[in-house]
């Protein structure tokens, strides 16, 4: 099979490569056809639990897990490069890393940021009662993306996954 120009791997910030994964091994662990455009899939290898999506810029790989608070981002929505949250309304961006829509239980950005809960349009508006479940929504801050390398090689995904 000949590798289709769609189905290449998308380059993503180096600075953000995933603890262990710049040497690690590449592993075949999925076939192109089995990830068609604007889909995504999550493959395990043990506890590791990773996130395959086929974008317009291409294929990312990255934790199947939001970075607000680890819900699986597989069973989410996938626009272009942008990954919906299902559990909190987070919009994350699959070429940069970054939050595009902050979650809507607020808190801290990857910069540090603070952004108060909010309430998506339609939905009744959710107060924030002050206690620990509060300050536990002001202190949790959204992470960026940690990426694996992928390859595209005879019709096959490989992404480097440390041992």
């Amino acid at each position: 099979m000949t590798d289709d120009v769609r189905a290449r791997p998308a380059a993503f910030p180096p600075r953000l490569v995933a603890a262990g994964a710049a040497d690690a091994p590449f592993r075949t662990v999925l076939a192109v056809d089995d990830l068609p455009p604007g889909e995504m899939r999550r493959v395990s290898f043990g506890d590791l639990d990773v996130l395959l999506a086929h974008t317009t810029r291409g294929i990312y790989a990255v934790d199947d897990r939001c970075p607000h608070m680890s819900a699986p981002l597989s069973i989410g929505a996938l626009d272009g490069c942008i990954v919906a949250c299902p559990l909190h309304n987070g919009r994350f961006d699959l070429e940069s890393g970054d939050p595009t829509q902050m979650p809507t239980t607020g808190g801290l950005d990857p910069d540090g940021v603070y952004h108060p809960t909010w309430s998506p349009p339609g939905s009744p508006e959710k107060p924030d009662a002050p206690g620990k479940k509060a300050e536990a929504r002001r202190l949790t801050r959204v992470r960026r993306f940690r990426y694996y390398a992928v390859r595209v090689v005879d019709g096959q995904i490989e992404v480097a996954l440390p041992d």
